[in-house]
């Protein structure tokens, strides 16, 4: 979003440039030998690597809970074991205990994995929300893929916090705002409290590159008198640079010499399908027209954002294989937010594509639960008969995939991160709540233990702010 206004395999992917061999020099004559060739100019492929460390952990059992896995499973009256930080069980109760296990009767309690919100601005768009910590979008430009979401987060914004205690968010992708066509890359984190976002940092997982369509773009730039002020100037500067990053890409896969660009080794990334993108984009029209550029250029889209109009191209972007990510019920704040329906959620999820529940908000961020219980209630009222086992998939599993670590964490499988929530009900429920929150197995967040309960140091001595009583 252009924040406030509601409208992705390498840490700094640089594809190791090759610099061509040089002579040093022209050869005074034809005997000459020619100097020797220069070594191969390499640029460091992880500037701002992860320093990110699980918190301690205890062996930890929860006994006697109804678990949805994830991935659309659901085991009653089930146990789950966790140790060393990942998952080690998951099964009913007769599910064997270690002696050595701390044990958490869960009786009448629901475990699930982490949430995990694919589109946020906490860190780039802090609390208090204020103009000195608008740092979301580089409004200079209409394509800045140069710029890193990272370098702007602020790691003690109370946002996180309150992500994780209210609404077991345990990872999110931090993004870039929506003022341009492509607006920079995307960092994911663990939602752990660090001095640093290196800290947070979620080890190995794929770099983003958020990209926008329609109206803020060309209302941005239009209103400044230049390109894009139109859908067709989007598309012809989006393509414009696409190109461009192809000649570039090509040049390095020749190992021809290169002068250092930063904005086209973010794309040059994207084109070699390391660095996944991220689109904002409301119209099912828009998103069509996306994809077929997708192909021209070769790259592939990992998820539209927002996405309201998916239920209308649902089949092809289950065809694709491209996610949506989407709000339950907020549309009609502009012309391109307008067509949309409750259902769309559990429409997109009936074709069978990949179908995500995401914030985009420092609010909703705390109930996307409850967000994805709407959604499943407009599809029930419909016909479609969506378990909540297989609604936690929007939540987890699927925001995993599209954000390149499912294979990592997103559900409760043995070897996988104990990302893991303990809810004082059904989830989907307005009154439930976590009462506890593991990341790797730690526990970050205890609703009973007020030395559990995460503070930012922003808030530490401010009046009426960090109290834990």
């Amino acid at each position: 979003m252009i924040h406030g206004v509601k409208g992705g395999l390498l840490a700094a992917v640089s594809l190791a440039l090759v610099g061509c061999a040089a002579t040093g020099g022209e050869a005074k004559s034809a005997g000459d030998k020619p100097a020797a060739a220069e070594k191969p100019v390499k640029f460091n492929k992880d500037p701002y690597p992860s320093t990110y460390r699980p918190y301690g952990g205890r062996p930890t059992a929860v006994r006697g809970v109804t678990i949805f896995d994830g991935e659309g499973g659901r085991i009653d009256n089930g146990t789950l074991l966790f140790v060393n930080g990942k998952v080690e069980a998951i099964g009913g109760a007769d599910t064997a205990i270690p002696a050595d296990f701390d044990v958490i009767d869960g009786s009448g309690k629901f475990v699930t994995p982490g949430v995990i919100d694919i589109h946020s601005h906490l860190g780039d768009y802090p609390s208090p929300s204020v103009e000195a910590h608008s740092d979301g979008n580089e409004a200079t430009s209409p394509t800045t893929p140069e710029v890193w979401s990272e370098h702007s987060v602020w790691p003690q914004d109370p946002g996180f916090s309150r992500a994780l205690a209210n609404g077991g968010v345990t990872a999110l992708q931090v993004l870039p705002g929506s003022a341009n066509l492509m607006g920079g890359r995307s960092i994911t984190l663990k939602n752990v409290p660090s001095r640093t976002v290196q800290g947070m940092k979620f080890p190995d997982a794929p770099y983003g590159l958020k990209m926008a369509c329609g109206e803020n773009p060309k209302r941005v730039y239009g209103g400044k008198g230049r390109a894009p002020s139109t859908r067709m100037g989007n598309f012809a500067v989006n393509r414009a640079t696409w190109q461009k990053a192809a000649a570039y890409k090509k040049k390095m896969d020749d190992g021809k010499a290169v002068d250092r660009d930063l904005a086209m080794e973010t794309l040059a990334g994207v084109l070699a399908g390391e660095i996944l993108v991220h689109n904002h984009c409301y119209r099912a029209d828009e998103m069509a027209l996306v994809i077929d550029m997708s192909k021209e250029f070769g790259y592939k889209v990992s998820t539209f954002h927002h996405a309201v109009e998916s239920y209308k191209i649902a089949d092809i972007l289950a065809k694709e294989g491209i996610c949506s990510a989407m709000w339950a019920d907020w549309w009609g704040f502009k012309m391109e937010a307008y067509d949309s329906v409750n259902e769309n959620i559990p429409l997109v999820y009936k074709a069978g594509a990949c179908t995500i529940v995401h914030s985009d908000d420092a609010n909703q961020i705390q109930r996307l639960n409850q967000e994805a219980a709407k959604a499943r209630a407009a599809g029930r009222r419909m016909g479609i008969d969506v378990s909540d086992e297989q609604a936690w998939t929007w939540l987890s599993y699927n925001p995993a995939k599209a954000l390149g670590i499912g294979d990592k964490t997103g559900s409760l499988k043995p070897g996988k991160m104990a990302d893991v929530v303990l809810w004082n009900g059904n989830p989907f429920s307005a009154y439930t709540r976590p009462e506890k929150v593991w990341i790797d197995g730690a526990l970050m967040f205890d609703a009973f233990d007020p030395k559990r309960r995460p503070v930012s140091d922003f808030e530490l001595g401010q009046p009426g702010e960090g109290d834990v009583k």
